[in-house]
């Protein structure tokens, strides 16, 4: 059977780094009030000639370092972004021009905060099919560029960033034992599209518009999508809580983190956390996580890694890795 194995991981963050009590300097707000709902204490914030592309390619040339690869051994980029450097090309040709990739395909998926499991999970689908061999999947964001900085309860929360991981075919035995993506489960409803959105867009405004949420409203449904999709991959492999290593969920809010993994019943030290850091970045806040808990040496090879996202749309999901 072919699994899609782990084989590289990178990050890259913009230089700037907006602390709290920045932010108190910008709205009517304070350093404890954002930690006490939200854990995050920092976030990086893109400069001139940063970029999603350039933050991309810098996680993407992390990676393929890491993999000992160079981007002739690539057959495929996604890039799961809501934050293009336009509007087309995709960012992931533009990353494929960066890198000085010629051939194979590139192209851009759009989940929200969900993205990277989204397209962790496609990569899977091009790599067990046979359609490639070896894929970069990359999470980059500049959500920087869509905030209005007048609200307060928006623009504490996000931050820039992108992270990378390099997924190729090996051939496992079929079993929960295997190296690679386990299981994948996607979901959506377009019912809940007005409570996290972006108020603009080039069929309807032609601008490109502020990030708008109901912030209640997402905190409500988060945790259930969230379990519901782990139990998911639970019920596929036959797996449960105990059997994961590391817990690494999308890091949007730290009282959403706890509250998912204390009703899955994972320990808070199996649960990695990086939102205090980054604050919310997206499609790439797992990678970037992903990427400090691997290099520091507590995600290991043969480890049990269980990724999650929920993000707007709403779209939510979970990928089942062995390390």
């Amino acid at each position: 059977m072919i699994r899609s194995v782990v084989r590289g991981f990178g990050a890259a963050l913009p230089k700037r780094v907006m602390t709290n009590k920045e932010m108190e300097s910008k709205v009517e707000t304070s350093d404890e009030w954002i930690v006490q709902r939200t854990g995050i204490r920092q976030r990086h914030i893109a400069g001139e000639g940063e970029t999603t592309a350039s933050l991309g390619e810098g996680a993407a040339r992390a990676a393929l370092e890491r993999a000992g690869m160079t981007a002739d051994d690539l057959d495929l980029i996604i890039v799961a972004t809501s934050t293009p450097d336009n509007t087309f090309p995709a960012t992931a040709v533009n990353i494929q021009n960066r890198l000085g990739m010629r051939h194979g395909a590139a192209f851009d998926l759009q989940a929200v905060c969900s993205g990277f499991v989204y397209a962790v999970a496609t990569a899977d689908a091009y790599i067990r099919g046979g359609l490639a061999r070896r894929a970069l999947v990359i999470g980059a964001e500049t959500f920087s560029r869509i905030l209005d900085w007048s609200d307060r309860t928006t623009c504490v929360l996000f931050g820039d960033g992108a992270g990378a991981i390099i997924l190729e075919a090996q051939k496992g035995e079929g079993t929960n034992a295997d190296r690679g993506v386990l299981t994948a489960q996607l979901r959506s409803d377009g019912i809940h599209g007005d409570k996290l959105y972006v108020d603009g867009g080039p069929s309807t405004t032609g601008t490109v518009g502020h990030l708008r949420m109901e912030g209640r409203e997402v905190f409500k449904h988060a945790v259930g999508m969230i379990t519901d999709v782990i139990e998911a991959a639970f019920e596929a492999t036959g797996m449960t809580a105990e059997d994961v290593d590391w817990l690494v969920p999308h890091q949007a809010n730290r009282r959403i983190i706890d509250g998912s993994a204390k009703k899955l019943r994972i320990p808070n030290d199996k649960v990695v956390v990086t939102v205090d850091l980054h604050g919310n970045t997206s499609a790439a806040s797992i990678p970037l996580a992903l990427d400090a808990a691997a290099s520091d040496g507590r995600i290991k090879k043969g480890d049990l890694v269980m990724l999650e996202a929920m993000g707007g749309g709403f779209t939510w999901g979970s990928v089942l890795i062995r390390w």
